[in-house]
């Protein structure tokens, strides 16, 4: 069953962490194959909660695009480098195969042979050296071991085709020869003598008694088959070692290669054929262009966010299955009917805990802790204006459930992640970022939550410096980053120069400078992004 990745939006809080923890949990159990995913580092408050309640966090997910091993190739498709032409031939023939990877005994790449190579070998090739194993020789000319000695077999081949006479005065046999022959006694008795280093007796000749012991005697390999000489002689070279005829070195890719990478090595190669390798070396088997088009791309379930820019890089190339979030809809778009499910609620989490509760999965202990810290954290302890009598209800179960007090437990968690020490400016004003757009004017909103707001507002100017810069240097009309008191639940804002006017008209206020007090303004979704929005559309 192929694994379904669930993840947030790009920089991580604790709610879509905690909800593709949860939301993995419940389609495991309801039969699924499923993986919980982050698209960037953990932050601390949410590194609490998961050592808290023992949860470990979600591996890192760079991007969803298509890649090799999305693509249904020949897994395990190769052949050792000792095994014969013949049975290279017969395995390329048996899996409607044009190339087949050779490989050593650890797996490693050797290279590759294909069609073209194999009738190259069969026209061009040496036909009077051998080097190859006595099994090769035996399976290939379908025969039968009489004698063995030797493991490997070199040497060079000759037929015996004279009258014995004229071959016993004119042929001189050495060790290394290998000599096609039938049943012709004196002709065999004179080559065991020379002790030839193999003897293939074609026509099922007979051995005699004598000879046979004088075969042992000298150590001299022999080995039967049912074909002539003349087939024989056909047929001994494709006992080769197939590693004799393979491309050393071919164009290979790699499991993790991107498919689009792939396509433009195509263009420039033209092969017909790819061995696949991992980052060890190792063959995992072959990609036939003909196989190139038939894709397996990722399955994802989105949490917390539907929109394309807040999400994964390759979401394009992905499917989408299901989304499961609270904010607004916004540019996502499926080629096919998907599960959406999106309600008007505090926390993706209280969604899922819906969800448990619908299908009689009961909850258990770390999972209703990851479920009430994305709550808690997401509703500013139920104190958001998001908040809901569901994510009350939820809460009061979870609570019960993880025998925590919500309260303290909230307060904690906040503590824990509103450090802000040793976090440079930018990663401060990114850490909880979020890119709107409107009538393509882009807007970007930046919230940071924290127990200690003069550690921001002293330096408001350096701050306000980086938002002008982003401005500039990204497109946006308009930047903010709220800093968000968890304690007195209210923000105070810093703006680039240019939205001045619009901060103005978009809270009503009559006077407005950096780091204005916005007193119980503390949700992105419901406070501060709607007035910006009905101002620019009064403005446009």
């Amino acid at each position: 069953m192929q694994t379904t990745y669930i993840f947030g939006h790009k920089k991580p809080d604790t709610d879509s962490i905690c909800a593709s923890i949860s939301l993995s949990y419940l389609k495991n159990k309801l039969g699924l194959k499923c993986e919980p995913a982050s698209l960037g580092e953990i932050n601390k408050e949410t590194k609490y909660a998961l050592n808290y309640f023992n949860l470990k966090a979600p591996k890192y997910l760079n991007d969803v695009k298509l890649q090799i091993k999305d693509i249904e190739y020949k897994k395990n498709y190769y052949l050792n480098k000792n095994e014969s032409i013949n049975a290279g031939f017969n395995y390329m023939h048996q899996n409607d195969l044009t190339g087949l990877p050779i490989v050593d005994e650890n797996k490693k790449l050797i290279g590759l042979v294909t069609l073209k190579e194999l009738a190259k070998d069969l026209i061009q090739g040496n036909f009077t050296h051998l080097k190859t194993s006595y099994k090769n020789i035996v399976e290939s000319l379908e025969g039968v071991e009489v004698l063995k000695f030797d493991d490997e077999i070199e040497g060079n081949i000759m037929a015996a085709a004279f009258r014995s006479t004229t071959f016993i005065q004119s042929k001189k046999i050495n060790h290394d020869d290998i000599v096609i022959i039938g049943d012709r006694n004196n002709i065999l008795e004179y080559v065991i003598n020379s002790k030839a280093k193999l003897i293939i007796i074609v026509g099922d000749g007979e051995l005699s008694i004598n000879n046979y012991e004088l075969a042992k005697k000298n150590k001299v390999n022999i080995i039967k088959t049912k074909f002539d000489t003349f087939h024989t002689s056909k047929l001994i070279s494709l006992s080769n070692y197939i590693e004799n005829v393979a491309f050393k070195d071919p164009v290979v890719i790699n499991e993790n290669d991107y498919y689009s990478t792939f396509k433009e090595l195509v263009a420039k190669t033209k092969h017909t054929n790819y061995p696949v390798i991992n980052k060890k070396g190792e063959c995992l088997g072959l990609l036939p262009l003909t196989l190139s088009n038939l894709k397996q791309p990722k399955k994802v379930i989105l949490v917390d966010h539907n929109e394309k820019e807040q999400s994964v890089d390759g979401l394009e190339e992905a499917t989408i299955v299901e989304v499961v979030d609270h904010h607004k809809l916004g540019t996502l778009a499926t080629s096919m009917p998907i599960n959406f499910r999106n309600m008007a609620v505090g926390s993706s989490n209280t969604i899922i805990y819906n969800l448990f509760k619908e299908n009689k999965i009961v909850i258990p202990q770390n999972i209703a802790g990851a479920m009430l810290s994305g709550i808690l954290s997401d509703t500013l302890l139920l104190k958001s204006p998001t908040t809901t009598k569901l994510d009350k209800e939820a809460v009061l179960e979870l609570e019960e459930i993880t025998s925590v007090n919500y309260q303290e437990y909230g307060m904690n968690m906040f503590k824990a992640g509103s450090s802000l020490e040793g976090i440079s400016k930018e990663d401060i004003i990114y850490k909880d970022f979020k890119k709107f757009n409107y009538d393509n004017l882009n807007i970007g909103v930046g919230q940071v939550f924290t127990t200690d707001v003069d550690y921001i507002l002293n330096e408001k100017d350096e701050y306000v410096k980086i938002l002008n810069k982003i401005s500039l240097n990204e497109n946006y009309k308009i930047v903010l980053l709220f800093v968000t008191d968890i304690i007195n639940n209210g923000s105070y804002i810093l703006y680039n120069d240019e939205s001045y006017n619009i901060i103005l008209e978009s809270y009503k206020l009559e006077r407005l400078k950096q780091g204005y007090y916005l007193k119980d303004i503390v949700s992105r979704k419901k406070q501060f992004i709607p007035p910006i929005l009905e101002t620019l559309e009064k403005v446009n």
